[in-house]
């Protein structure tokens, strides 16, 4: 999925559960995101506890920003992921090659500057809300899921699963 025309940033507004963290640093490593970002002094605060339990903060990055919309690069695309009157379903959203996915906290939403400079909102139709990391992972999915570059096949199940994993589907 990630070739060298697609960039992917997850930014994260003021998340307060290095939980969640942890698990969308797992997502980002699972889909392939290239660096994680995010706001506010909460995290910080509560990062001395390990959560990401695949340390993909060895391989991405996880930067804390005071903005999450300043100094992007020209061709980035600003997309807000939230519950927000008038956002595009996600089913029916379009990826960008090159984008920043801005999520807001676990307890509130993404400010309205904010969802002013994105150049798409975009939303999970759900019934109530999803948790933030839940929230990144259905996005990289979908992202996935549509892409042209996907990878499948067992080759890719045998490198991604876990060491005590080794059934497989009989052919019936």
């Amino acid at each position: 999925m990630n070739l060298k025309t697609e960039h992917v940033v997850i930014g994260l507004t003021d998340p307060k559960s290095p939980t969640n963290v942890g698990a969308v640093m797992r997502a980002a490593g699972c889909y392939q995101a290239n660096e994680v970002r995010y706001t506010g002094a909460r995290y910080a605060r509560a990062a001395k506890f390990h959560t990401d339990t695949k340390d993909a903060s060895r391989k991405i990055p996880l930067n804390a920003v005071e903005s999450l919309i300043s100094n992007l690069a020209p061709e980035q695309r600003i997309v807000c992921v939230d519950l927000v009157e008038g956002a595009i379903p996600l089913p029916e959203f379009e990826h960008p090659d090159n984008a920043l996915y801005i999520f807001g906290p676990e307890d509130g939403t993404i400010a309205q500057e904010v969802i002013n400079r994105a150049d798409a909102v975009v939303y999970v139709p759900t019934i109530g809300c999803m948790n933030l990391a839940a929230s990144v992972n259905v996005l990289l999915y979908d992202r996935l899921a549509k892409s042209k570059h996907a990878i499948v096949g067992d080759d890719l199940i045998k490198r991604s699963r876990d060491t005590n994993n080794t059934v497989s589907v009989k052919a019936g």
